[in-house]
């Protein structure tokens, strides 16, 4: 059984949620949305088309970091775009956590942003994030995923990484 702490990391409509919830599902560990945890001023700011800044960020990411805190298995959903938010993360959890970024090209994020319903972020705010993204380097325990791949082997990929590296931080 998974007893680390992970954030299935990437922008806007790649997947974090369904990779993430299957991930949990698979290893045995808690997932935590984390879009769930944003304070409403947050989700009011995002739904008016209006993209977060860093002090908007700072609050929820500790939040998520604390979801990831203990000693059980744990899953994070959270876009996580810049090494510094990751880097709180980490803080804030206590402990090491492990990145599953999913990256796509431009247009199949588009072409899936367009087609999710009932969501806060607007397609307008992709770019936003897009803009904002620093990908994991060599120095941060982090997987890079293409999202072009099955849920299923996206999954599966992302849990013999954490198992693999489960010592690691």
């Amino acid at each position: 059984m998974f007893k680390g702490a992970a954030i299935v990391m990437g922008v806007a409509s790649c997947g974090k949620t369904s990779v993430g919830e299957a991930l949990a599902k698979l290893l045995g560990a808690h997932f935590t949305e984390g879009d769930k945890l944003h304070p409403a001023a947050n989700i009011a700011k995002m739904s008016s088309g209006t993209p977060l800044n860093d002090d908007d960020r700072w609050p929820w990411l500790a939040e998520i970091g604390k979801a990831l805190g203990g000693s059980d298995g744990q899953i994070a959903s959270c876009s996580a775009l810049k090494k510094i938010y990751r880097q709180r993360i980490i803080e804030a959890a206590g402990r090491p956590v492990a990145f599953i970024f999913l990256d796509g090209s431009r247009a199949l994020l588009e072409q899936r942003i367009a087609d999710r319903k009932g969501h806060f972020m607007p397609p307008a705010l992709l770019d936003s994030q897009l803009k904002t993204l620093e990908p994991p380097g060599p120095d941060e325990w982090a997987l890079r995923l293409d999202i072009a791949q099955p849920i299923e082997r996206l999954v599966q990929q992302a849990a013999e990484f954490l198992q693999r590296s489960l010592g690691h931080g």
